[in-house]
């Protein structure tokens, strides 16, 4: 079995190569609607590729090595958490892409309102991804004891954008537009935590074998 786990720990040392590249895609789409960078964020959009590439090989291989050497107990678990933190991983990464998508949008027309809060939920999101792939590589919970609480401040600045951005698309119609922009990417960092969240579930069965919810 010393092949067997040889190979997990360059499974689970790609799947947080994984989560890098996704953190870097949905600070970078970020950063590149913070300032409307245009190239930035291309490169961005650029990178699904690599994304969806490391999607493909992880799921494969865990597949294999399930077949090939049908593990118990904490290893099962653990290509249990690899399969399911690999398409939520997946996810963050995609709505990276999305949210560089729409600075396309605002090319030649500068903010309205410096973002509102967006960028404080994306410092939010990128902590709460950081810290489950944390757990996950140290397997230790305690870097996700307060998920929970953190979860439900990026639910309150969603809403916040929300009711923020409706007030001022009232005041002025011309900026309903963008206005609806910020609104959506809020929605998306939203999913992201709510993605973060459903990793660290899985980190937590992976762990001590017990199922939690975090609402």
């Amino acid at each position: 079995m010393q092949r067997f786990h040889n190979e997990l720990t360059l499974l689970k040392q790609k799947l947080l190569k994984m989560g890098e590249l996704a953190l870097f895609m949905l600070n970078g789409s970020i950063e590149a609607l913070k300032r409307i960078d245009i190239s930035l964020a291309n490169k961005i959009h650029e990178e699904r590729l690599e994304l969806n590439q490391y999607d493909i090989e992880i799921e494969n291989e865990a597949l294999r090595l399930i077949a090939l050497y049908q593990p118990m107990a904490n290893d099962i678990r653990t290509l249990a958490c690899i399969l399911k933190t690999n398409t939520y991983l997946n996810r963050i990464g995609r709505y990276g892409k999305d949210i560089a998508k729409i600075t396309w949008e605002f090319e030649n027309h500068p903010h309205f309102k410096k973002l509102v809060s967006i960028p404080q939920m994306g410092r939010l999101v990128e902590e709460m991804v950081k810290d489950a792939l944390k757990a996950f590589e140290e397997g230790d919970l305690k870097y996700l004891e307060n998920f929970t609480e953190r979860d439900d401040e990026l639910d309150e600045l969603r809403y916040s954008i929300f009711r923020e951005c409706v007030s001022y698309m009232m005041e002025n119609p011309r900026i309903i537009t963008q206005g609806s922009h910020y609104i959506m990417v809020a929605r998306y960092l939203e999913r992201c935590g709510d993605h973060a969240c459903k990793i660290a579930e899985k980190i937590h069965y992976m762990v001590d074998g017990s199922s939690i919810e975090i609402k």
